[in-house]
């Protein structure tokens, strides 16, 4: 890699406020914001909207979509394609 061209890598907290939810690790993202880790370091940290802790795949809330009925709500609605 060439010197001097590289954003800083180093340790950031990203946090899910939503769901009081925070995790430390390395990314070259930065933050004007600190914050006090569990065992007393100052970190930069990064406010999400999103995290695996409030996405509704990993919750398990995720809702499963009916793609047959959306097929027949479409057909239903616009009548089925006549061959031309």
């Amino acid at each position: 890699m060439k010197p001097g061209i590289h954003p800083a890598y180093g340790p950031v907290v990203f946090r899910d406020k939503a769901a009081d939810f925070a995790f430390l690790t390395r990314s070259t993202m930065t933050s004007d914001r600190t914050v006090t880790w569990e065992h007393g370091n100052t970190y930069p940290v990064v406010d999400v909207e999103i995290s695996s802790a409030s996405h509704p795949f990993y919750t398990g809330t995720a809702r499963v979509m009916d793609t047959a009925g959306r097929v027949e709500r479409f057909e239903r609605r616009y009548g089925r394609g006549e061959a031309r």
